[in-house]
């Protein structure tokens, strides 16, 4: 007993010693004054829980020890050719569109591309928007992405300098996607790069946001980034979200949705980088009637690890969701999926599906799966399940009957297991982009057409 309260003021102390560094970032900001006790609550539900152990039921798959390790500092605005270079250079750049481009979490006007948008769309820097007293961002911005359950949630909150706020009327349709590019370009060691995002798509409009992680970085560092979604009443919302950090980086990534009746909403997760990263999902399903899907595709090598951890709530009768994560493990990387599907008493008539498949491209690589159920409801269709494996010899077999050698079999079979994940793109543009860009990933992988 005296051992585990040692360490818990151990800990605690720590936790502090970490937040103190932090605090200069916010001595001189100015914003509205409801902010302040969103800010404080972040602090102190960080300050008393600090970073997450393995001993914790969430998070035994994936040791963030290596981040807390790291001498934690905020990051500075920057304006470096590297960063500028990397913007330009970053993958799915050429898709039309408005652009918003991010360093170290601050808004850079200069590397952004404008486009036209319908009347009444906002679109812009979220420390702008909080200069301004934006309404929507008092009703809205760290009311759904809850401090009390995640720790890197609260960070994030107590400690956000800058990122995206998106709002699309009722009634109306962006004809392109927004994109939203954050390039890290940390020059010192445990720089932490914490942007936001706050997407507010009102009754029967529809938008699609992708969000892209990419880095002109020469040090290792950390990305804690949070995105909160408010999908209204048959609102259509399209998400998607391509990481591509610094191999030796940490990302951290947490999305918060809630969908209103009869509202349409997909969210796609690609994650390529990051020596250690994770996708913190949670999404209420808050109207009847409506249908969300989320859908990924990680790729791991070397010693990464790739984790996606997400929570579906079905608090609203007739409602639909529906869960695809594909991983292609290579070397000694590991992938982790732990999707857990909460149905309420009311939420009746849901239908609700969850799939995880795990592809190892070698002996040593690894994947844990952790698919839930958890129904309070009697009058559902739930189901769940997860493979690990190698690539089937049967398949290799079949298509080596109809003249493929096995160098080439295994190269159809495996780019057809990230191409289930890549066709439920709806955005064209996007989807079509994607598609060249994980074919040449997985084409520069040497173990991809070995025969075994």
């Amino acid at each position: 007993m005296i051992q585990a309260i040692e360490e818990t003021n151990a800990g605690a102390t720590e936790n502090v010693r970490h937040l103190e560094r932090f605090e200069q970032v916010g001595r001189n900001r100015s914003e509205p004054a409801w902010l302040a006790p969103l800010r404080e609550s972040g602090r102190s539900s960080f300050a008393r829980r600090g970073f997450p152990t393995v001993r914790e039921e969430d998070w035994r798959f994936t040791n963030v020890a290596p981040i807390a390790r790291l001498p934690l500092r905020p990051a500075d605005q920057v304006d470096s050719q590297a960063a500028a270079e990397a913007s330009r250079n970053a993958a799915l750049s050429e898709i039309p569109g408005l652009r918003l481009v991010f360093v170290n979490g601050h808004f850079s006007p200069a590397l952004s591309r404008k486009a036209a948008l319908p009347a009444g769309v906002k679109v812009g820097s979220l420390a702008a928007g909080l200069q301004n007293a934006a309404p929507l961002l008092q009703e809205h911005l760290g009311r759904h992405a809850g401090a009390d359950h995640n720790p890197f949630a609260a960070l994030n909150q107590a400690y956000f300098t800058d990122g995206a706020f998106i709002h699309v009327p009722a009634g109306v349709e962006v004809p392109e996607p927004i994109q939203l590019v954050f390039v890290s370009a940390a020059t010192e060691t445990g720089t932490v790069i914490q942007p936001r995002v706050l997407v507010v798509a009102e009754a029967n409009s529809k938008v699609t946001v992708i969000e892209n992680f990419t880095h002109a970085a020469r040090a290792v560092y950390f990305t804690n980034a949070v995105t909160e979604v408010v999908a209204g009443d048959n609102a259509s919302v399209e998400l998607l979200k391509f990481q591509d950090e610094a191999l030796d980086a940490f990302h951290m990534a947490t999305l918060h949705g809630r969908f209103g009746r009869s509202s349409n909403v997909i969210a796609h997760s690609f994650a390529l980088g990051g020596r250690l990263s994770r996708n913190n999902i949670h999404v209420t399903l808050a109207g009847e009637g409506l249908e969300c899907t989320l859908n990924g595709l990680y790729l791991t090598r070397g010693e990464q690890l790739a984790d996606h951890h997400m929570v579906v709530e079905h608090a609203q009768p007739h409602c639909a969701s529906h869960e695809y994560f594909n991983g292609i493990l290579d070397d000694k990387s590991r992938g982790v999926f732990h999707g857990r599907i909460l149905v309420r008493p009311v939420a009746q008539k849901t239908d609700a599906k969850q799939t995880n498949k795990n592809l190892l491209l070698s002996d040593d690589a690894a994947a844990d799966a952790k698919p839930q159920l958890e129904i309070y409801a009697d009058d559902v269709k739930c189901t769940h399940g997860a493979t690990v494996g190698q690539l089937n010899d049967e398949s290799i077999f079949y298509l080596r009957s109809r003249g493929l050698d096995r160098p080439t079999a295994r190269r159809m079979l495996i780019h057809a297991f990230a191409g289930e994940i890549i066709e439920r793109i709806r955005c064209d543009a996007a989807r079509e982009e994607l598609d060249r860009l994980i074919w040449d990933r997985l084409e520069a992988n040497p173990h991809l057409a070995e025969a075994k």
